[in-house]
């Protein structure tokens, strides 16, 4: 050391000089070689390419690969640097070879330089070949000896070479020319893609054809001399076509790969997508598409979703359609009016909280409410339905009714815990049209929420009754991803499993065929809970379905918003799902959650908690509903012996009065329950010698409170008189009718009424001979 001190002070300024060379060496690398933009590259899990994004600068450059196939890289070191794992970075006798031939020749025609100097001239973007260039590639090529491993050399000339065109790399150029990942290249293919760096402006697939193949057969042959290759291999190879023109890239994500190329552009990223299941999605789409569009529907999207583990699988986000009709547009992200898929979440919360059963009758009856009046798609009315049925149909007046009850906001609080992002607003600015597609939704974050309702009854099943508290996770896309569900515990996330498999349930009942329900696409022996929705306008057409593992969402529509007269979600839609399932492995269905159920007993009419006096069956309830109403409908009538009159003791011995319980709606109900229910029997009426105090009850059919009506005229020009109707339920009863205080007619039996009021506001008053009265306002336009 001391010696070391002594030269330095004697030879200053050399010391100086051999630091400051030293300095200059370390440093005259740059600490990135390579800065240009890469294009953004999903693959499958197990490095299937699915889609790639051109880089910035108009090459397809994939991002630096970490690995090389062994067949390239006997190809690459044989033909261009076979001492690339002798030398420190240059070659001193190739360098003189090449020297020597050059000047004999008087121009260049043979270079020395290794392929560190290669990757080199690379980095620095093709500087002029001079000899002072060659100087400093020489240089850097020792310094990058020294930073980098031979591995790490390689793999940064083989991502960075020019295979001809604006083909730059070798995963590229393997994709390019002959559609394959660079380890399924054979011999022959991968020496071709050895000699292009060569030479990449003068012969590439489809130029200078016979020159390439000299070029590659040449290699062939070194490789057989240097026992590479066996003598087969090589016969075998040398027969092989070169490729004539470059493979497109795969296709198969393409919105996908849009959207991720949003927030990490210039990425290769291993994703949780099926190459198969994308193709057979992409291919069923396809054909649904070239019939949708002869209804003018351009535009569909479909997701798949493992509910497991929450990888997606399938992520179509368009049909093949064009520009004018808005085929760049991802409709999975796009946020569109959500129809009826929220009305499982309302089924769903209220059998959570007590509050429905799975059997219970709830109104299906004209309905206003504070001005809105909600009409059943098929514009019918049932007066009484079981609320599953209710649910597996899509009545929308029931929906409403239901939600009115359960409480807006309390709903809204509901689903702003799913974390559906879209739904953003207000309960008031939604209002009670919030359940029939008020509000607007994307179908990621729809798939997402059913996918985690899955996932909660799937983990309380599966472990001891437990819970995760983190079960509404975002889905995932990044292969190699655990999804956190959170930690375990009793108490339920959001809503019990009891509640989510009765619903699942309900859903699943909407695949049986009944009557012009039949659903013609439907196996039978799937068992599938699904959904269908179509938005106000026929603008938005939704199918969600789920099993056991999976979770399908379909939307089908038209980007720009047009609605069409045939789109609905059981037409348009549906289809497409069940086509879905149809590639998907069967499930099981799901196991009950009985720690979350309880066995009770309901009438067998109405599905409410029985009283003494109904007809009763057991059924599976939530817990929670063991504390909902009791049957309001079931009550104790008395009759004749003949049990054809009502009667009491005011005209019958009491030995001869027969007790028995009877089911009965409220007016309004049975009105049009009856219609539907050929076993429904209205109250017996008192016989005619019997006193009766009250027990009658009438209400309005149409018009309905605060009604603005606007009468139509017919051929002639002619007004068409209003009609106006009641429910009596003892019908035989007259009934007399005014408007604005004067009489205005009387009817029995039938109680409907004509009327051609004046323009402006009326009240309608309907008084019975017993005295019974009602009352409604109304307003012609």
């Amino acid at each position: 050391m001391n010696h070391i001190f002594s030269y330095i002070k004697k030879h200053r300024v050399k010391s100086i000089l051999i630091v400051s060379l030293l300095i200059a060496y370390y440093f005259c690398l740059p600490k990135q070689l390579f800065n240009d933009p890469t294009s953004t590259v999903i693959e499958t899990e197990d490095g299937q390419l699915l889609g790639a994004q051109i880089a910035e600068d108009g090459q397809w450059r994939f991002p630096k690969s970490d690995s090389i196939p062994e067949k390239f890289r006997q190809c690459i070191i044989h033909f261009e640097d076979e001492y690339f794992y002798r030398h420190p970075g240059f070659n001193p006798i190739s360098i003189a070879r090449a020297l020597r031939e050059n000047v004999r020749a008087g121009k260049t025609v043979r270079g020395g330089s290794t392929l560190t100097q290669q990757m080199i001239r690379l980095s620095r973007k093709g500087k002029k070949r001079t000899y002072f260039e060659k100087v400093i590639e020489l240089i850097q090529a020792t310094r990058a000896e020294l930073r980098y491993s031979k591995e790490e050399i390689l793999r940064l000339y083989t991502s960075y070479a020019p295979f001809g065109g604006n083909v730059v790399g070798l995963d590229v150029a393997a994709w390019r020319y002959f559609g394959l990942r660079p380890d399924q290249l054979s011999w022959a293919e991968s020496a071709t893609l050895a000699v292009l760096p060569n030479a990449p402006s003068l012969i590439y697939p489809g130029k200078n054809q016979e020159r390439l193949l000299q070029k590659r057969n040449r290699l062939l042959q070194k490789l057989l001399g240097k026992e590479v290759i066996d003598s087969l291999t090589y016969q075998l190879s040398i027969q092989e076509p070169l490729p004539q023109k470059p493979f497109p890239l795969p296709r198969m994500a393409p919105h996908f790969l849009q959207q991720l190329s949003k927030t990490e552009k210039g990425k290769r990223h291993r994703t949780t997508l099926d190459a198969e299941l994308q193709q057979n999605v992409n291919n069923i789409l396809s054909q649904h598409y070239e019939q949708l569009k002869q209804n003018q529907i351009h535009n569909a999207a479909v997701l798949v979703i493992d509910v497991h583990n929450r990888n997606v699988l399938a992520y179509v986000g368009n049909t093949q359609t064009d520009k004018d009709h808005q085929k760049d547009v991802n409709n999975i992200n796009a946020a569109r009016s959500t129809g009826s898929v929220l009305k499982p979440f309302l089924y769903a919360a209220m059998l959570d909280a007590g509050e429905l059963l799975p059997d219970q009758l709830v109104a299906d009856v004209p309905t206003q409410i504070a001005g809105y009046s909600p009409q059943n798609f098929e514009e019918e009315y049932d007066g009484a339905v079981k609320s599953k049925r209710a649910l597996a149909r899509s009545l929308n007046v029931p929906a409403v009714r239901l939600l009115r009850s359960y409480g807006l906001e309390r709903f809204r609080d509901q689903l702003k815990a799913f974390r559906i992002e879209d739904l953003n607003k207000s309960a008031d600015h939604y209002g009670l049209s919030l359940i029939l597609g008020g509000a607007e939704a994307s179908l990621w974050d729809l798939c997402k929420t059913y996918a985690s309702l899955a996932s909660t009854l799937n983990h309380y099943t599966e472990s001891s009754s437990e819970y995760f508290n983190n079960e509404f996770t975002e889905p995932n896309f990044l292969a190699g991803h655990k999804p956190d569900f959170g930690n375990k515990t009793t108490e339920k996330t959001l809503l019990d499993a009891g509640s989510i498999y009765l619903t699942f349930e309900a859903m699943k009942e909407v695949n049986r065929p009944e009557g012009n329900e039949a659903w013609e696409f439907f196996d039978s022996s799937r068992e599938i809970a699904w959904k269908t929705g179509t938005s106000f306008g026929n603008r938005d057409a939704w199918a969600i379905g789920l099993t056991r593992d999976y979770v399908v969402g379909v939307w089908v529509g038209n980007a720009d918003g047009e609605g069409r007269p045939k789109l609905t979600g059981l037409s348009s839609a549906a289809p497409v799902l069940f086509d879905v399932f149809d590639v998907l492995p069967r499930s099981e269905w799901f196991a009950v959650p009985y720690d979350e159920l309880t066995e009770a007993e309901v009438c067998r009419n109405s599905g409410f908690l029985a009283t003494s006096i109904c007809p009763k069956t057991n059924t599976l309830i939530p817990i929670a509903g063991t504390r909902s109403c009791a049957c309001p409908y079931h009550r104790l009538i008395h009759l004749d012996s003949q049990q054809q009159y009502r009667v009491n003791s005011s005209c019958e011995e009491v030995s001869n009065i027969q007790e028995e319980s009877w089911f009965v709606l409220p007016p309004l109900m049975e009105y049009y329950f009856r219609n539907k229910n050929a076993a429904y029997r209205s109250l017996p009426p008192f016989r005619s010698d019997c006193y009766n105090e009250g027990d009658i009850s009438m209400d309005f059919i149409y018009p309905k409170e605060n009604g603005r009506i606007s009468l139509s005229k017919d051929f002639n020009g002619q007004v068409n008189p209003l009609v106006l109707r009641i429910a009596h339920s003892k019908p035989e009863t007259a009934v007399f009718w005014y408007l604005d205080q004067q009489f205005i007619g009387q009817t029995t039996t039938f109680h409907e009424l004509e009327v051609l009021p004046e323009k402006g506001k009326h009240l309608i008053t309907v008084l019975d001979e017993l005295g019974n009265e009602l009352t409604r306002n109304i307003e012609i336009e």
